[in-house]
C-alpha cells in the first residue's frame, strides 16, 4: 500500500514505464573504460583476459548511444506532459543503474517528477541518484513490484536489455494481448538489437501469434519516433484525455 499512498499524494495519474539493461553506461563511463582496456590491452597483447576486456568495453560503447537516447526520451516527454496537477505520463523505472538511471536522469533533467522501483538483488540493483525522492520504492518481491509498473501505465518504452527486460516486456505484451491490460504503445528502441533477439515474423509465420497481435509492437531508433507514437495514440493528452484513439 506504500507505493499507492505515494502516488496518490503526489498525484500521480499515468505512468510511461522505461525498461532496458542494468549494464549500459552512460557514454563518458563508457569512453573511459574504453580507454582503460586499450592500454591494458596494449601493454599486454598476449593476454586474453585483456583481450575480452578490450571487446566488452568496445560493445559498451556502442550501447551507450541508448543510455543518451533514454535519457533524452525522459527528458523530452517529461518536459512535454508532466505539469501542473495531476501528475500524466510519469517516467518509471526499476529504480536501479544503467537504462533506469538513464530514464530517472531524464526527468531529473527537465526537473520533472519521476518514479523508481527499486528491488532486493544480489547484485547490479542500488537506487539511482535520480529518483524524486519521495517516489523511491523497494520492493521484497517481483509480483507486487510488477503490479505497480502496470497499475498507471499508458506507454511501455523498452530499451536493449537482458532477462530483466524481457520479463517486463513479455509479461505487458500478454497482459495486451489477453485484455487483461487496455492497448497501450509497447515500443522497443533499437532496431539491430531486437531485429536479431526476437523474431516476431517468425511467430506470425508459424502460427504461434496473430498478425494482430505482431501490431502490438512498434520498433524505431529514436526518442522522436518513440514521441510520434504516444501522441498518435493519444491523441488528446493535451486536453487530458488519456484514451487511447481506438477506445474513444
Amino acid at each position: 500500500m506504500k507505493p499507492e499512498e505515494y502516488l496518490r499524494r503526489n498525484h500521480i495519474e499515468s505512468t510511461i514505464v522505461v525498461f532496458g539493461s542494468a549494464r549500459i553506461l552512460p557514454a563518458e563511463q563508457a569512453q573511459a573504460a574504453l580507454r582503460t582496456a586499450t592500454e591494458r590491452a596494449a601493454r599486454h597483447p598476449e593476454d586474453p583476459q585483456a583481450r575480452q576486456a578490450l571487446a566488452r568495453a568496445s560493445r559498451q560503447v556502442h550501447y551507450a548511444h541508448y543510455y543518451e537516447e533514454a535519457r533524452r526520451f525522459s527528458r523530452i516527454v517529461s518536459q512535454r506532459f508532466q505539469s501542473g496537477s495531476p501528475c500524466r505520463f510519469v517516467v518509471v523505472t526499476g529504480g536501479g543503474p544503467g537504462i533506469m538511471e538513464a530514464g530517472n536522469r531524464g526527468a531529473f533533467d527537465a526537473d520533472a517528477l519521476s518514479v523508481g522501483l527499486n528491488i532486493t538483488l544480489p547484485h547490479e540493483q542500488e537506487p539511482n541518484p535520480y529518483i524524486s525522492p519521495a517516489l523511491c520504492f523497494h520492493f521484497n518481491y517481483f509480483a507486487l513490484r510488477k503490479m505497480h509498473f502496470m497499475m498507471r501505465a499508458r506507454a511501455l518504452v523498452a530499451f536493449p536489455g537482458g532477462f530483466g527486460t524481457l520479463d517486463e516486456l513479455f509479461e505487458a505484451l500478454t497482459l495486451v494481448q489477453t485484455q487483461k491490460m487496455a492497448r497501450m504503445p509497447i515500443v522497443l528502441v533499437g532496431k539491430s538489437f531486437w531485429s536479431r533477439l526476437v523474431d516476431f515474423d517468425f511467430l506470425v509465420e508459424e502460427g504461434m501469434i496473430s498478425a494482430d497481435d505482431r501490431d502490438l509492437v512498434s520498433v524505431v531508433e529514436t526518442a522522436e519516433e518513440v514521441m510520434a507514437i504516444i501522441e498518435r495514440f493519444y491523441p488528446d493528452c493535451d486536453t487530458c484525455r488519456l484514451y487511447p484513439q481506438e477506445v474513444v
